[in-house]
């Protein structure tokens, strides 16, 4: 059960450096880059920006989640999307080399308020 955390920690040791912090750091990059990402999607200022991450042992699965917030009258949920996105790319990109078979799947919107809701 242990074995999957317990190698994505030695695998934190590589040349990268910690699949955790750089893959955060990625999807923070990326969320705050989303306009140049996107075709006609608008530069937002945000006033919050978190990627958090979930690893379970039992079924071998690391999750990101990105939590983006703008004080202005728009969603930011292509800026959260776009966060989570490459943070779970980042992940795979550090650790295929611990599983050739890593998938990454169901991005999705997980809430929204604020901005149009339709």
């Amino acid at each position: 059960k242990q074995w999957y955390q317990r190698r994505v920690r030695e695998h934190d040791t590589n040349k990268k450096g910690s699949v955790i912090t750089v893959a955060k750091i990625a999807g923070i990059q990326g969320a705050k880059h989303t306009s140049s990402l996107i075709p006609l999607c608008h530069q937002i200022n945000l006033s919050h920006l978190d990627i958090s991450f979930t690893m379970d042992a039992q079924t071998r699965t690391i999750s990101a989640q990105c939590e983006a917030r703008c004080t202005g009258q728009t969603g930011v949920e292509m800026e959260a999307l776009v966060g989570a996105s490459l943070a779970s790319l980042t992940v795979y990109d550090m650790c295929k080399a611990l599983d050739s078979n890593a998938v990454i799947r169901d991005t999705r919107l997980l809430s929204k308020s604020g901005g149009t809701q339709k």
